[in-house]
């Protein structure tokens, strides 16, 4: 029998409140063992939604600022007691239900021949931006063991601390992520040489050369599928793919030059760890969710330009992960907690793990990111 909780939510100008009301199939035991984020991203019963913020450990944090002085970006990626540091900042703070491991989606690239700089305020440039026949075959395949040993080194410091403190809790404690860059996004900056606005240069291969672009992503794919089952290896227990500027292609170029290199990669991470959930994540994806539901991964990351329950009806079964405007944390408390439980009800009361759309903003206050994190702690799906 379905048991219904109704959560009231005050709406501002003197509107009078809504009443919103979730439906369960049956409740959910505190002493499951598994973290609550995987067990959301299985869509199995929970108490409550879990609750992790892209780009938690970073720049709105002072205490990452501090580091930011004395380390470069690639310090702060490779040294392994920094990168773990970074990543369990947010952690001691919030308590969220996922840490992700602090890094970069380019920092494979490196170990491929492919060389970069990231720039203050600027984002990645790459050396020689990959154009022809020639550097596309020069780009070395990649032995993550071996060159990027690091990773190992932070996702087991990351599970042990974060284990530690999960011991103590009753719901399962937080999930480790790991995540990567989809073979699409990494070839924008490789292609482009840096960060775009319209992303002509790839584009134009696209059109022009499309045998050439294939051959670069089918390269990256095969580097990156590696890479995620490295980071299932060394304890990442979710992979999640940013494929972030996957969304500035037509579905048509999107099926074409996107889809099936996130679905090699999926596919890789499902053969050699079934149990670790794939999270992809795409920016501006309104007009691809039917195509992304066949993607094969667990859980679709929807920006807060879709509804979340419109996004649902779209994917089919895949469970989801947002859908919260960033800006609405540098808004009053007030906004924050009504926007936070109207997600939470729109998107139902199993597979859903809530999230900002994008990254959070370097200028939200931290008071709010607290409260966000309190609000969604709050919330039960109960009788």
């Amino acid at each position: 029998m379905a048991v219904l909780w109704r959560v009231a939510k005050h709406i501002q100008l003197g509107k009078p409140i809504i009443w919103y009301e979730i439906a369960m199939k049956k409740t959910s035991s505190n002493t499951d063992s598994n973290p609550l984020l995987l067990r959301a991203a299985r869509s199995e019963i929970v108490e409550r939604p879990p609750v992790w913020i892209m780009r938690q450990a970073g720049r709105y944090l002072s205490e990452y600022q501090a580091l930011c002085e004395k380390y470069s970006f690639q310090q702060r990626c490779e040294i392994p007691e920094l990168a773990v540091e970074i990543s369990l900042q947010p952690f001691r703070r919030f308590n969220p239900d996922g840490v992700i491991m602090f890094s970069d989606i380019l920092t494979p690239l490196t170990a491929m021949g492919i060389t970069f700089d990231l720039v203050e305020s600027v984002g990645p440039v790459i050396h020689d931006p990959v154009r022809t026949q020639a550097q596309v075959n020069s780009i070395r395949g990649l032995e993550p063991e071996l060159t990027l040993p690091f990773i190992r080194e932070i996702l087991t410091a990351l599970r042990s601390e974060v284990a530690s403190v999960s011991a103590k809790t009753i719901d399962g404690g937080a999930a480790v992520l790991g995540f990567v860059g989809a073979p699409w996004t990494l070839a924008t900056y490789i292609v482009e040489g840096k960060s775009s606005q319209d992303y002509a240069t790839i584009k134009a291969m696209a059109y022009q050369e499309p045998d050439l672009l294939h051959q670069l992503l089918a390269k990256l794919s095969d580097a990156i599928s590696l890479y995620a089952c490295y980071q299932a290896e060394c304890g990442a227990e979710v992979v999640q793919i940013f494929d972030s500027w996957a969304g500035q292609l037509s579905p048509t170029d999107y099926r074409a030059f996107a889809l099936p290199y996130q679905q090699r990669i999926i596919a890789a991470v499902k053969r050699s760890h079934p149990n670790v959930p794939v999270v992809l994540y795409i920016n501006s994806s309104a007009g691809l969710l039917e195509q992304i539901a066949v993607s094969g991964a667990d859980v679709f990351g929807v920006d807060w330009m879709t509804d979340i329950s419109t996004a649902r009806k779209r994917l089919g079964s895949m469970a989801v992960q947002g859908n919260l405007d960033p800006a609405v944390l540098l808004g009053s408390k007030a906004l924050i907690r009504d926007r936070t439980i109207d997600i939470i009800c729109s998107a139902g009361s199993t597979g859903h793990i809530l999230n900002l759309g994008h990254g959070i903003h370097r200028s939200t206050p931290v008071e709010n990111v607290q409260f966000f994190f309190d609000t969604v702690r709050s919330f039960s799906y109960r009788d």
